[in-house]
């Protein structure tokens, strides 16, 4: 998670897109129609069977992910999976969505951890195929709030595992801010006492935090999915962001640079995970975190099977591993956020954890709206417009950070 920056350099061109996402010719090899997500993904069959494990297997990761005792000799969880599968394991970790699209390509990855602002970009690519959820015997204790989404599955077929997710959270200084708001506008509003103070994410898909400030406060811009904007939607979004520019004093890419900026008290208000908030807590400065009356951003994170992969065996052993109870409450508590299993709250060595990440709690869940790829078929269903994408997204981030 120490910079899980989505940042988007061309590889959502307009004709990748468009080429993976457009409907194919008539005849039994074409590919289905558009479900009513908007999006018709390569034809590509999920595996059918397992087979004996292939000995090895390539994992690409955000750090943390798949930790084998590198970087703490009491942190591994790699070596007990090949130990059992007999599937050695080469990890590859990547600090960007971006980063981790391109490395994809390259074909050398088995599976990957994949964010909702990079996952829809693999499907349309071709790059990963459907899972066949019933070779993945820990899918059933999943949290059905995290299955069958737009950020995992297409037209109800999945194309991963839910792994991990969390918010995106408003978080002050109890000492600076006051009283403590239940509102975006501190960061948002042109007269916020806070000017020079406000720390911000650092990615495009920001733009999808100032549409869910808009949806409550400018109901007549008709947003109804912060990732699904049309032109005038888009701006508005744009617009505010560029206001709020002069309230910025830093945005933030790397958890551990804004805690820092937390603690010493650089900034007082922004957007932060929870596992920053327990940082800062920590250090011992007050801090506190909600998802405030709007509601809030937020990731839920997949693994996903390469469609290229060689040992896909080895590719399903090991997604059934990781999300298992047992590791996903490891991976949970490393990572710092909520685990996908429900059964992997039993595990966790802070018992109170999964009650401070709001695991279990599909209502909290439900404030969310986790971070999905923008394309130009408007993921809110709407047939009359087109909406902007990703790569405008990213052009527009340039503009607002000026």
């Amino acid at each position: 998670m120490n910079n899980r920056k989505p940042l988007l350099a061309g590889l959502l061109c307009a004709g990748l897109l468009a080429a993976a996402c457009g409907t194919s010719g008539g005849g039994s090899g074409g590919a289905a129609a558009p479900g009513p997500q908007g999006f018709t993904p390569p034809k590509l069959a999920p595996l059918a069977q397992l087979g004996q494990p292939e000995g090895q297997l390539s994992v690409l990761a955000w750090p943390g992910y798949a930790e084998n005792g590198s970087n703490d000799p009491a942190v591994n969880w790699v070596t007990p999976f090949e130990q059992q599968t007999g599937c050695k394991v080469s990890v590859k970790t990547f600090g960007t969505s971006d980063e981790s699209l391109s490395l994809m390509k390259t074909g050398q990855y088995d599976v990957v951890s994949a964010s909702g602002d990079a996952s829809l970009r693999l499907i349309a690519s071709g790059d990963v195929e459907p899972v066949n959820t019933s070779l993945v015997p820990n899918y059933a204790d999943v949290q059905p709030f995290l299955k069958d989404k737009p950020w995992n599955s297409v037209n109800g077929v999945a194309y991963g595992i839910p792994h991990g997710w969390g918010a995106n959270l408003l978080t002050w200084r109890t000492d600076k801010v006051t009283p403590a708001p239940n509102s975006w506008s501190p960061m948002f509003d042109t007269n916020s006492p806070y000017k020079g103070k406000v720390i911000a994410y650092d990615s495009p898909i920001y733009i999808a935090d100032a549409a869910v400030f808009l949806m409550a406060h400018q109901p007549d811009l008709g947003i109804k999915d912060p990732y699904a904007l049309d032109q005038k939607q888009f701006q508005a979004a744009v617009n505010l962001l560029k206001q709020q520019r002069p309230l910025v004093t830093e945005y933030w890419s790397d958890y551990l640079k804004e805690a820092q900026s937390l603690k010493n008290g650089d900034s007082v208000v922004g957007t932060a995970w929870q596992v920053t908030v327990n940082q800062v807590q920590k250090d011992g400065a007050p801090v506190q975190a909600a998802v405030p009356a709007e509601g809030a951003t937020g990731w839920s994170d997949t693994w996903m099977v390469a469609t290229k992969s060689a040992h896909k065996t080895c590719a399903y052993d090991w997604m059934n591993y990781i999300v298992g109870p047992k590791a996903n409450a490891e991976v949970a508590e490393y990572f710092g956020e909520a685990p996908a299993n429900a059964k992997a709250c039993e595990q966790t060595s802070d018992k109170n954890f999964c009650a401070n990440y709001h695991a279990g709690d599909a209502a909290y869940a439900s404030k969310i709206y986790y971070w999905t790829t923008p394309i130009a078929q408007c993921l809110d269903g709407r047939t009359d417009t087109q909406c902007v994408d990703y790569a405008d997204w990213t052009k527009a981030w340039t503009e607002i950070k000026g």
